[in-house]
């Protein structure tokens, strides 16, 4: 017990180390991330913690827990930053992890269990929403949560009620709505049938969880249609009716079915290389040998059956994390609208396939994953040297053309300009990794070492670089001080935000460091004050606002430097 607790501890400071203190050392630089944090700003500052409006009258398009979140955590810290809106994500993100552990823990041997839970920790998606202020993380680890709480139901022989299963479907159904409810639901109605339950016990039990856990969201969509009404609801509807049907009134993610393999491919590297390497060691004349004809036609008509005894008969914990996978990917094949996160539920079961075939590949093809290893330390390497390299280069902006090329000089610059000495001393630990596989027993643990020192280095020294050079707090700082609220009341204008009909298109970056003061131009025709309107936007509607009456000054413009595609133009105008 003390080597298990080990273990768990092990993991769960090494989680901790290599997400929490890099959440806050770049900042906001696309919509998403600004657009949730700003709901909780609004929370703080209007004591409506139900449904608060934004500087534009907007609501949010997703019930409160990660708002919620976000707002006790930045209570408690003094203000909504980029950390205190990024830590409830990390925290849902950690918590998963060890959860994952505990559950395979309790029921494999060896080391199965801490690879499972490092593998998902190192896939590409998990980490990458681990790091960011969206719903997605805190939602997957709700719905991975119940399920494992279901499971454990299950195998105290289905007596009593899981309550805390179905807290975690309620928390994930104030999350995302209510699929945080129906995927645990499904995934374990499903295994249940697989295991020969009973259909009706199973669906009624089922039903029964899942009316249940809808109770607590109930009061929150109950207040938020008192203070919403129709427009709350035809959100409701849209969010999760239009997004299942295909319905919605604009065009969200639609991709074909085939999408999810390349999502879930890409969302599992560097892992994925290693399931592609795999295919070509497998004896695949052994895997699909015929089966034996002598009976006929009744022998090819049993095959169906037969797999479907195999499928049944399968160890509980290995069936219970096929039927997840299986269940939660084709679930999401219907519908139109497809993202990357929507599979993230999966992820954890995905690992834990994946670790028991990095222990086959360790017995059986050992070559295959040193030389899997060699290509991440060679990569990892080669990235390290080019980095170095940088700093001796002298960068002219000029080498630099195209639409991009003034940010793409600006991520390069901010490349050479990471100085801080713990930076140094971080790349040079994963660099001392990526080289020591060449001298170790090269076995599974070594190889995931080398994935997270890549990811160490990639979180603490790249990514902060690289993103930082994408951000506009430095415009949102030069307007701040240019444009003071108390000199006049800021707005906006933006003519693909104007002609949307759904998913509304803000400033958001912007609005974020501007700390909610920006109103939108075209809906409230104000007398006076200051407006940020792209350049290009600019040249169409400014000539048909001056023939309405108003007049024009401009204080600021963003040069090279672009907010939501255009540069940014600030206006001091008045009717």
């Amino acid at each position: 017990m003390m080597r298990k607790n080990k273990t768990l501890w092990f993991l769960l400071v090494v989680c901790v180390l290599t997400v929490i203190p890099f959440l806050g050392i770049y900042d906001f630089n696309t919509k998403g991330e600004p657009r949730e944090s700003i709901v909780s700003y609004t929370m703080l500052e209007s004591g409506n913690w139900i449904l608060p409006r934004n500087s534009v009258g907007e609501i949010a398009y997703k019930p409160p827990m990660l708002y919620w979140a976000v707002a006790a955590v930045s209570k408690v810290c003094g203000e909504v930053n980029e950390f205190t809106s990024r830590l409830p994500s990390a925290i849902a993100y950690i918590l998963l992890i060890t959860s994952v552990f505990l559950f395979f823990q309790r029921r494999t041997k060896g080391l199965l269990a801490f690879v499972t839970a490092l593998v998902a920790f190192t896939s590409w998606e998990l980490h990458r929403q681990g790091f960011n202020c969206r719903v997605d993380m805190i939602l997957t680890a709700c719905i991975v949560g119940a399920m494992l709480l279901l499971y454990r139901w299950y195998e105290r022989g289905m007596r009593g009620v899981p309550v805390f299963a179905i807290l975690l479907m309620s928390l994930g159904t104030l999350t995302k709505g209510p699929i945080g409810t129906l995927l645990p639901c499904l995934v374990t109605g499903v295994f249940l049938l697989c295991r020969r339950v009973n259909f009706f016990r199973v669906f009624f039990s089922m039903l029964l969880f899942g009316l249940l856990a809808l109770i607590l969201p109930a009061f929150w969509y109950y207040a938020a249609w008192q203070q919403g009404g129709q427009e709350f609801v035809d959100l409701v509807m849209e969010e999760n009716v239009g997004r299942m049907t295909g319905t919605m009134s604009y065009e969200s993610h639609s991709m074909p079915w085939p999408y999810n393999f390349v999502t879930l491919a890409v969302g599992y590297l560097p892992w994925t290389i290693l399931a592609v390497m795999t295919l070509f060691v497998v004896n695949w004349k052994r895997l699909f040998k015929p089966a034996d004809h002598s009976s006929g036609g009744q022998e090819r008509g049993n095959r169906f059956s037969r797999f479907a005894d195999a499928f049944r008969s399968m160890d509980a914990v290995d069936l219970f994390s096929l039927v997840a996978i299986l269940v939660i990917f084709v679930f999401y094949c219907f519908p139109e609208s497809k993202r990357s996160v929507y599979l993230m539920p999966i992820y954890p079961f995905v690992a834990y396939f994946l670790a028991k075939l990095l222990f086959w590949l360790r017995k059986r093809h050992r070559r295959l994953i040193n030389a899997f290893g060699g290509f991440l330390s060679v990569l990892g390497l080669l990235m390290v040297v080019a980095f170095v390299a940088l700093q001796f280069i002298p960068l002219d902006a000029s080498w630099f053309h195209g639409r991009h090329g003034f940010q793409n000089y600006s991520m390069l610059l901010s490349l050479q300009q990471v100085g801080s000495w713990w930076q140094w001393l971080l790349l040079a630990f994963g660099t001392f990794i990526l080289v020591a596989w060449w001298k170790g027993k090269r076995n599974v643990l070594g190889l995931v070492m080398l994935v997270l020192a890549f990811y160490l280095q990639f979180d603490s020294v790249y990514k902060p670089a690289v993103l930082n050079a994408k951000s506009v707090k430095a415009v949102a700082a030069k307007v701040e001080q240019v444009a003071p609220e108390s000199e006049g009341k800021l707005y906006e204008f933006i003519e693909e935000g104007m002609m949307a009909k759904g998913d509304p298109i803000h400033f958001f970056e912007m609005n974020f460091y501007l700390h909610d003061r920006v109103s939108d131009f075209y809906k409230e025709k104000p007398g006076s004050g200051f407006l940020m309107i792209g350049a290009d936007d600019a040249k169409t509607w400014l000539p048909k606002f001056q023939q309405e009456g108003y007049r024009f000054n401009e204080v600021y413009d963003s040069g090279e430097q672009r907010v939501y595609k255009q540069p940014l133009l600030l206006l001091k105008f008045e009717k």
